[in-house]
């Protein structure tokens, strides 16, 4: 018997999840984000009984987050239970770079993202940017069903972006939350934190002086780069494209095979602009470029097409490429393919993008849930050919609008023709019924779910030219000071590429002054940041105790903290949680 079969906490659970794998309905009371995490899993097609080592996953030739971090988890180390808690670090991509101690089961992967290895802790802070607590049975795993596991996010001091992860894993724990290993991974993410903040970052700090000596005096359009970092005056964002920006990064990520003083780097022949290239060295080799932009004459002749809207595949992110590469690679394959994601997250417009050029039949199921599938045929007309002939790629938006009687004919239908050209979209809402859970079962392994916008903040940068619309004659092109564009970034964004889509035509559409986009332009929740969550009971009575502290203790973090059993940095981290939520209540600093 189990450890999570003697816990009568975890009993309901352990039940659920067998009822998961077996493909029965599952009781009320299962958290809403582990079934999701669940289904995930079966999306993926992660096998429960997994025994032995997932593949490996490639590990980054150079990590500095690693480097960063290993002194501080090299002190914190000794103080584990060697033989019962494990420690590990993960990069963005969830790949494991450090590990150390043994829990059970810890030693079955080098990834823990959801796709190999279903729902963990690891993934579950990564995308909910905070502490995140797994245990026993809300695993999709066998060989953790006596695991719990706690995981803290690290943070960029200077970008605010998810590094990685911090993860202790123990056995399981059935008692009350927080887990036991929460304070010790809360330390040492801290320490990590501290680390970098205080890590001499001469290379970067090169790069940043031979961005401020190409743009001193005048205002230049200069952007320097080394990879990973991009620098870009309100000129240069003017002029460069997201085409020229990428060709400029292939650049820097090629500079360690030029020795020269200056290069020429190859721009898009539409880039509209030149580029002088200077690299930056430091210690001797090359670590960035610096680019000075001047725009190209322009020669008398036709007027330029006005660029596709909608941006279905701008993005640089990592999450955003990966969605893509893995929807064009479903595509190339015979067979239906389903694009989930939030409204708004550019479902139908990357499938338009994916069938351009083969004429498809576009069919709205929001517009017309009742399509009347039968015997194998279309009654709608628009869709009658597809279902005669089959040769005809067909477009299938908000399947989850379907009514039951047509997505029970779409199951039968796919089931007689498994490789019929089909794009569907889904909004995932509401609990499905039995037939669309049918039918997204049989989607599953041929589905891409898109990052929310939420999730790849990054790319609004690039987005934001392909959103916006061409300017009128003599009118400069639309321009964001960083300002804003911090702003846009930091917006939840609910509607996704949709209602950064219409904020941007308002703007362009309705503004009167010349020069970028400031941030005071910007609609009211823009502009004054994301609302602060509202925070749970157990939360708020977390917070009233660590009040109480320090009104005890006369505002003195360290007697605080010591009063209540904890570090000081938990303490700080959980005044840094609590700075901003729920703002009449919230602590002082």
């Amino acid at each position: 018997m189990t450890t999570a079969e003697q816990s009568p906490a975890l009993a309901p659970l352990r039940q659920a999840r067998e009822r998961f794998l077996t493909g029965r309905p599952l009781p009320d009371g299962v958290p809403d984000d582990v079934v999701a995490a669940w289904r995930r899993a079966r999306f993926f097609g992660v096998r429960p009984d997994l025994d032995g080592p997932v593949r490996e996953s490639a590990q980054p030739a150079d990590s500095p987050l690693l480097e960063a971090a290993r002194p501080a988890l090299t002190r914190i180390a000794p103080a584990l239970d060697a033989g019962r808690t494990a420690l590990v670090l993960t990069d963005e991509r969830l790949r494991v770079l450090w590990s150390t101690g043994s829990a059970p089961g810890d030693d079955t992967c080098a990834d823990l993202s959801e796709r190999e290895v279903g729902h963990n802790s690891a993934a579950f802070a990564l995308r909910t940017r905070r502490r995140a607590e797994v245990h026993g049975p809300e695993h999709f795993l066998d060989v953790w069903q006596d695991v719990s596991a706690v995981s803290v996010p690290l943070f960029s001091p200077e970008t605010g972006q998810v590094l990685g992860t911090l993860t202790v894993a123990r056995a399981l724990w059935a008692g009350c939350r927080p887990h036991p290993g929460a304070a010790l991974a809360e330390a040492a993410a801290a320490a990590v934190e501290a680390e970098l903040r205080a890590r001499p970052r001469t290379a970067e700090r090169a790069l940043l002086d031979a961005y401020e000596r190409a743009a001193r005096g005048r205002e230049r359009a200069v952007i320097a780069l080394d990879g990973r970092n991009r620098l870009i005056s309100e000129a240069a964002a003017g002029l460069a494209s997201p085409q020229v920006l990428e060709a400029l990064e292939r650049g820097a990520r090629a500079r360690g095979r030029d020795t020269g003083e200056s290069y020429d780097v190859p721009l898009p022949e539409d880039a509209g602009c030149t580029a002088e290239i200077t690299p930056v060295r430091h210690e001797g080799r090359v670590i960035g470029l610096v680019a000075v932009l001047a725009p190209r004459p322009v020669e008398p002749g036709p007027e330029p097409s006005t660029p596709r809207p909608g941006g279905a595949l701008v993005g640089g992110s990592v999450a955003w490429r990966h969605a893509v590469a893995r929807a064009t690679e479903l595509f190339r394959t015979p067979g239906p393919v389903l694009v989930t994601g939030e409204r708004g997250t550019g479902k139908t417009a990357l499938a338009l993008e994916l069938l351009d050029g083969t004429d498809p039949l576009v069919v709205d199921a929001a517009e017309s849930p009742e399509l009347g599938l039968k015997d194998g045929e279309w009654e709608v007309a628009s869709a009658g050919e597809w279902g005669r002939t089959g040769d005809r790629p067909l477009l299938l938006r908000h399947a989850e609008r379907l009514s039951q009687p047509d997505v029970a004919a779409l199951n039968s239908l796919l089931e007689e023709q498994p490789d019929a050209r089909l794009i569907a979209t889904h909004t995932p809402g509401t609990s499905p019924g039995p037939c669309l859970q049918r039918l997204l079962d049989t989607l599953a392994a041929c589905s891409v779910t898109l990052p929310a916008l939420r999730e790849r903040p990054e790319d609004i940068r690039e987005l934001l030219p392909a959103l916006t619309p061409g300017p009128a004659p003599g009118s400069p092109p639309l321009t964001w000071t960083l300002d804003a564009l911090r702003a846009l970034e930091q917006h939840p964004w609910p509607g996704n590429v949709t209602e950064l889509a219409h904020l941007v035509r308002a703007l362009a559409g309705t503004r009167r002054v010349f020069g970028p986009v400031r941030r005071g332009e910007l609609p009211d929740p823009v502009r004054e940041g994301p609302a602060g969550r509202t925070l749970s009971p157990m939360e708020l009575a977390e917070r009233s105790a660590i009040l109480e502290a320090l009104r005890r203790h006369g505002g003195n973090k360290a007697r605080a903290a010591t009063a209540l059993g904890i570090g000081r940095a938990t303490l700080y981290r959980k005044l840094r949680e609590y700075q901003g939520r729920d703002a009449p209540n919230r602590p002082r600093p």
